[in-house]
């Protein structure tokens, strides 16, 4: 009886443990992130230390480091309108739980900032915002030759997806994610194909992932429907590899991580140990980096100078398409952002769930990155305050400064 009470007595000591002070953070299992219920030191635990929860392959950088000079002139005050309220940079980074803010004016450092234990030194995921390094790396493997035509279907690149639901899918299909293959993306309902996918993944078995995507089915012609799809963006990163005979995180090093000056190598996730590298999220970077990323976006799709992919091609990545006669504000996987304000005027932006963004702006020469440790997926609702409006207040700040 003694020891049973003792049991009683611990696990509820355990159990106060867990809610009380005492909490220390942890890294969450995928699926318990994916849920949205978690605590904030867990998600920033997690977050800064992605590459620990699956395989992983370094992106190495080489070379002298890239420099970002600070700019003389002082970050200008910042108000934005949200549902009627005016608000500051301060309730940005409070209410939006923001562990990184990089704002670069004209290649220079207008601000930089860390919060929630994080630092210049560490990487953070970034999640959906590598669907866009994804496909700036499709633009690449383009201007090379590795991919005769945008318009090519992905089983020329991948002979595994002839015989399943992409089979015949064009590569520009892919991109703007109107393949018309059936997909669910919710990423709190383990039912979803996303959950699903995500749960094969931890197995770490290879060709899993092109097993899935070969299973399902069709919702529509392709070219008539927009279905946003992180699967579609891991068939892309299999053509990638396909096309360049490359790992996928290869390949971002000798195109973009080592010639542009990164200054800290970065992980990217694999399907497996050695396996198939995984473009549809899981790449961990330093914040200054993610900066050093969209400059090239900004520029064009420069490196040190000279392009990476073809002439034109962020004119058409980072621009609404016509999906079945509907404009969709989605791009080759870049984001059109919902402000309407006249500098916003051809900005585009890479986003990922938790809070994850690289914004583009290359008519006034903005980049920001915000890297972020939100308790939910999902970058909108009630208790967030509007990424975009904020962006747009520091674009125009500047402008007018």
């Amino acid at each position: 009886m003694l020891r049973r009470w003792r049991r009683i007595l611990a696990a509820s000591l355990c159990g106060l443990c867990l809610l009380g002070a005492t909490h220390g953070a942890r890294l969450l299992p995928l699926d318990i992130l994916f849920n949205g219920a978690s605590r904030p030191d867990d998600v920033v635990e997690t977050l800064s230390h992605f590459d620990r929860l699956t395989p992983v392959a370094m992106v190495k950088r080489s070379g002298p480091v890239s420099t970002l000079p600070v700019r003389a002139a002082p970050f200008p005050a910042i108000r934005f309108e949200d549902r009627g309220d005016s608000f500051d940079l301060h309730d940005y980074l409070a209410t939006n739980r923001v562990a990184g803010l990089l704002v670069l004016k004209n290649g220079e450092i207008a601000l930089e900032d860390y919060e929630l234990g994080f630092g210049p030194q560490s990487r953070w995921a970034s999640f959906s915002v590598a669907k866009s390094i994804a496909s700036t790396l499709a633009g690449a493997a383009i201007r090379d030759g590795h991919i005769r035509s945008i318009d090519d279907p992905v089983d020329h690149y991948v002979p595994a997806l002839k015989s399943g639901a992409y089979a015949g899918v064009s590569i520009r299909n892919i991109l703007t994610m109107s393949s018309g293959v059936a997909w669910d993306e919710t990423y709190t309902d383990p039912k979803s194909d996303r959950r699903k996918l995500l749960a094969l993944q931890l197995f770490h078995r290879p060709g899993d992932v092109l097993r899935y995507m070969n299973g399902l089915g069709r919702a529509a012609p392709q070219g008539t429907l927009w279905h946003y799809s992180t699967g579609e963006t891991y068939v892309l990163g299999a053509v990638i590899e396909g096309a360049t005979h490359r790992p996928l995180a290869h390949y971002l090093s000798e195109k973009i991580w080592a010639p542009a000056g990164m200054e800290s190598d970065a992980t990217w996730w694999q399907e497996s140990p050695g396996g198939m590298g995984l473009a549809g999220g899981g790449l961990t970077a330093t914040l200054r980096d993610y900066g050093r990323f969209g400059l090239i976006a900004e520029n064009g799709g420069k490196v040190a100078g000279r392009p990476i992919v073809p002439d034109g091609w962020f004119a058409e990545a980072g621009a609404p398409h016509m999906i079945g006669g509907k404009k969709q504000d989605y791009g080759f996987m870049w984001w059109m952002p919902t402000t309407a304000a006249p500098l916003d005027a051809g900005a585009f932006e890479a986003v990922g769930i938790f809070g994850q963004f690289i914004y583009v702006n290359p008519a006034e020469h903005v980049v920001i990155v915000v890297l972020s440790a939100r308790s939910k997926p999902s970058n909108v609702g009630h208790s967030m305050l509007d990424d975009d409006a904020f962006f747009s207040a520091v674009v125009k700040a500047l402008h007018d400064q």
